[in-house]
């Protein structure tokens, strides 16, 4: 029987315009009601969560920043770990050499150097993967995700760097280039002491070793005195392994990558198709 649920968010919970469907608030409410508990196992910070999240009234635990902070459903953060200074230094000289923008994922928020640079490269990823979609229209969405993750603009990063009580939970970094992202994936992995995933095609996703959504979710069921083969868990991409590897019940989105389907034990449908509430139901009813 399922006991804990816990579903990825981007490409995942939120369908193509980033919403909740009244379809997947309905199956967690479902799942609520039979004494199943719910989280959220994202990329994204608590600020960015709780945004969507409040919009649909969905009360729940989060596992934020790829398993580098763990918080109640109130928002008290009940675990964290990041990355200091000296190895921060060490991933960020890898972006600048190659001169591939990167946002940094701190406690004390979200920050960015350029943040023009930022919207113009999230502008280019979503009018790519989607040509029909109105530039302008486009641009107006990602300025929206700059303004509700409370990103903040500083020179440079350096003074973070050296902050006495330095604490990066993660380096999010976009490119086009497909092969750029390859190689410098592969220069990261080099670095002690770090993770380095991905969410989505053109990003890179960099943590602490021990911040992965799978080691997060094993912390969040051991606190609940719940198996981890009782356990769903639901994604779309590579940051998402981690829990695959340990639930008993996992599920790939239809829209996932290959890579993904191969590894879960299910196949639901895609995020613009009620994935998630398919997922649910499927075992629960």
């Amino acid at each position: 029987m399922v006991k804990c649920i816990a579903s990825d968010m981007d490409g995942t919970l939120l369908n193509s315009q980033g919403l909740i469907s009244a379809e997947n608030k309905r199956a967690i409410q479902l799942a609520k009601e039979k004494g199943i508990e719910f989280l959220v196992a994202t990329g994204r910070s608590w600020e960015e969560a709780r945004y969507v999240l409040d919009k649909e009234e969905i009360d729940c635990a989060a596992i934020c920043v790829n398993g580098a902070e763990i918080r109640s459903s109130k928002g008290d953060i009940l675990y964290s770990i990041g990355m200091d200074g000296e190895t921060a230094e060490k991933v960020a000289k890898v972006f600048d050499e190659v001169g591939m923008y990167f946002e940094l994922y701190t406690p004390e928020g979200t920050f960015t150097a350029d943040e023009e640079l930022g919207i113009q490269s999230l502008v280019d990823i979503y009018h790519t993967a989607d040509p029909s979609e109105d530039v302008d229209k486009i641009r107006d969405s990602v300025k929206r995700r700059f303004t509700h993750s409370s990103l903040r603009v500083v020179d440079q990063y350096q003074e973070i760097f050296l902050a006495k009580n330095c604490h990066i939970y993660k380096f999010l970094a976009f490119s086009m280039d497909e092969d750029l992202l390859l190689t410098v994936s592969e220069r990261l992995k080099e670095i002690e002491g770090i993770h380095v995933t991905s969410s989505g095609r053109h990003n890179i996703e960099v943590g602490h070793s021990e911040a992965q959504k799978g080691i997060a979710l094993k912390k969040w069921t051991e606190k609940l005195g719940i198996s981890l083969q009782d356990t769903m868990a639901i994604g779309d991409n590579y940051n998402d392994l981690s829990m695959f590897e340990i639930v008993g019940h996992s599920f790939a989105m239809g829209n996932a990558e290959q890579a993904i389907k191969e590894v879960c034990r299910y196949i639901t449908d895609t995020n613009s198709e009620d994935g998630v509430a398919k997922a649910i139901r499927k075992l629960i009813e």
